[in-house]
């Protein structure tokens, strides 16, 4: 019984929950996530950042567009780190360059 108990909480810290400025839920692997210098502050300490869950982080200005894009480059930069296999584009549309170019700077990824 420990044991299950003890596997349920390792799934839930293996995990982060990033939440858009219009609620949408992003549910990542945590080392993705800590690609991101900011969110691994965040996560590291979570009372300075008033998270009431522990692996969530709230984001009030960055929309869910642009989230949902930032978790995508998480997932490719985590595939392609120390590839030696030949490292496609990231595709980014011109419509949200702009948005992901701050948050990214937000994020320091």
């Amino acid at each position: 019984m420990a044991e299950a108990e003890d596997q349920g909480s390792s799934i839930a810290t293996d995990y982060v929950k990033l939440v858009s400025n219009d609620e949408h839920e992003f549910i990542l692997k945590r080392s993705h996530a800590l690609t991101s210098g900011t969110i691994k502050a965040m996560l590291s300490h979570p009372t300075t950042y008033k998270s009431k869950e522990m692996n969530k982080v709230q984001f009030r200005e960055i929309p869910s567009h642009v989230l949902c894009k930032v978790c995508m480059y998480f997932a490719y930069k985590n595939r392609y780190t120390n590839s030696t296999s030949e490292i496609p584009e990231f595709p980014i549309e011109p419509e949200i360059a702009l948005e992901l170019l701050m948050a990214a700077n937000f994020l320091d990824c």
